[in-house]
């Protein structure tokens, strides 16, 4: 019997074992792999270099240190260095980051940085012309500032080794030499960075990139690194960690008027920006207001429709190629609109003050996105597909379809255009636009919102969702009812969905006042937004200056040109 009970407490003992050490043993692996993973992020946040870690790189990549083919490990997004996990420190240390503030050549200009192997694929030889990064091992040079890329043997027989010109974006890089003089200056007026502007050359017009990371199909993290790469790390910002107003004052460092901003996000963002150039001029910063771009990364892109930068972004098309887009681009002008919540009953509140660009909406529309909006903040993960966004939006038109939660619009608001009355058919939605496109990429009708700075609304409304889908689809006409300086809505009674610029809330009684706040400079693009382009320019040029414009391509906004 003691035998038998020997044996059991045996068998228990081993069992026990069995279990308790691979538990152990993986907590302490997990232990030890969030130390890591602690002491990694705070070597990040410290190293002069932009390193991110890659559990595999999505190209054949060597370690710029050891010169070993690796699978995974760190690469810089500012310089392109790329280091497996044991040489990291060790290329933190000897491999020089792209510097954004450095002093210049004797003879003023910028020095080539050259970092070795992992060149990009499809790259030639600024020497021999012959394609490098061709051999399966660390080889040939490339320029982390022009992007010029070097055969290692080619590299002694060049002519001028050291000058960097900066390559084909150099009229939107900002150099590290110009910086370098600006913080050198004692006293520091507008007058001054014209001349120190005047030795990046003719035409200098630099671009600030503000990417919303948040924004559509979360894309603004990769065109950060890419955009990195290519321009001086200072002028990208992340609008998740920096505001648009501190990001913008970079701007009072460079020539007035010489700005490009290139807004990548949403109508949202868009707003965002602009409400954050609206501020400059308040104090008092106006020489220095740039010129605004898009890249589309979010759901609705009507703005960036009727400026010619397309629906939405997907990378169809290279960041090289969105660049050469912006260097094309020609300067407008557009409306912006001050809309004015007052609501019923609340005398000693102020009134909530929005600014528009797009379109204001009260009905179906804003129902949408409401209910869409409401969503997203709880699960935001499940909304990062533009596709997936617009089924949603579509199931909820077809929800509104049965229930018609905006019947009777028409009784119970008032709308006044300059002041007079507008009798109201039986609707359910009415939309006050500034801009030709409407509901993530429709065009009401043709020559509507294409004169961007006339200083009118146009006054359309909608039957119901089933009316909204066939407007989308070109099967019907909203209905017009007016244009106007000032558009003035009352409603009388109840709560309904409204929405400026694709931004929702539910609103009870309440006046709505529209005005004239400001105009922006926006850049426009009147051509395709393609990579092939180039090849065909000279042999197209007098043909497309004739051609009209097809019955898919954007009409021209009629903005004064600048």
């Amino acid at each position: 019997m003691s035998n038998m009970d020997g044996d059991e407490w045996t068998l228990l003992f081993w069992t026990s074992l069995a279990v308790i050490i691979p538990v152990v043993i993986t907590l302490w692996c997990s232990t030890q792999r969030s130390k890591r993973k602690i002491h990694t992020k705070e070597f990040f946040r410290k190293s002069k270099h932009g390193w991110h870690y890659t559990d595999l790189f999505h190209k054949p990549t060597y370690c710029c240190v050891c010169s070993q083919h690796i699978l995974n490990g760190a690469f810089c997004d500012c310089c392109g260095v790329c280091a497996d996990e044991q040489c990291l420190r060790r290329a933190d240390r000897s491999l020089v980051c792209k510097e954004i503030m450095a002093p210049p050549r004797s003879n003023g200009t910028s020095e080539h940085h050259w970092v070795r192997g992992n060149v990009p694929l499809a790259s030639y030889c600024l020497v021999c012309e012959l394609q490098c990064g061709t051999q399966p091992k660390l080889c040939d040079f490339r320029c982390i500032w022009c992007q010029s890329t070097v055969h290692d043997d080619c590299i002694p027989s060049m002519t001028d080794r050291g000058r960097c010109d900066l390559g084909e974006f150099r009229s939107l890089i900002i150099p590290h030499h110009y910086l370098y003089n600006v913080n050198k200056l004692r006293r520091r007026h507008p007058e001054d960075y014209s001349k120190l502007g005047s030795s990046c050359g003719r035409g200098w017009t630099p671009v600030l990139v503000l990417a919303n990371t948040r924004s559509g199909n979360n894309m603004g993290d990769d065109l950060l690194k890419q955009f990195r790469i290519l321009l001086n790390p200072v002028q990208v910002f992340d609008l998740s960690k920096l505001a648009p107003s501190k990001a913008l004052q970079l701007c009072t460092l460079l020539p007035p008027g010489s700005v490009r901003v290139l807004v990548c996000g949403g109508d949202g963002t868009v707003g965002w920006v602009l409400d954050a150039i609206d501020a400059m001029k308040l104090k008092g910063q106006d020489p220095f207001i740039p010129q605004v771009t898009i890249l589309p990364l979010g759901t609705g892109n009507d703005l960036s429709n009727t400026l010619g930068w397309g629906s939405g972004y997907a990378g169809e098309i290279a960041v090289e190629q969105v660049l050469r887009n912006i260097l094309d681009a020609e300067v407008v002008k557009m409306d912006r609109w001050k809309v004015q919540v007052a609501s019923k009953g609340l005398y000693f509140r102020k009134p909530k003050v929005l600014s528009m660009n797009n379109y204001f909406s009260v009905g179906p529309d804003a129902l949408m996105a409401l209910n869409f909006h409401t969503h997203r903040e709880k699960t935001p993960s499940f909304f990062s597909s533009r596709i997936l966004n617009k089924v949603v939006y579509f199931l909820y038109g077809t929800k509104d379809c049965l229930v018609q939660e905006c019947k009777d619009l028409d009784k119970r608001i008032e709308l006044e255009l300059d002041g007079e009355r507008v009798r109201l058919p039986s609707l359910e939605g009415v939309i006050v636009c500034n801009i030709g496109y409407w509901g993530g990429g429709c065009r009401l009708w043709e020559g509507m919102g294409d004169e961007l700075d006339d200083g009118l609304l146009e006054v359309v409304g909608v039957f119901g969702s089933f009316h909204c889908a066939q407007i989308q689809v070109k099967m019907a006409n909203p209905v017009r009812l007016g244009q106007a300086h000032t558009v003035r809505l009352v409603l009388k009674s109840s709560r309904m969905p409204m929405q400026v610029d694709g931004e929702p809330w539910a609103q009870g009684p309440c006046t709505i006042t529209i005005t004239h706040k400001t105009q922006v400079h926006m850049l426009y693009h009147g051509g395709e937004q393609t990579d092939d382009d180039d090849d065909d320019d000279d042999a197209d040029t007098s043909a497309s200056e004739t051609e009209s414009p097809g019955p898919h391509d954007s009409p021209r906004p009629r903005g004064a040109r600048l």
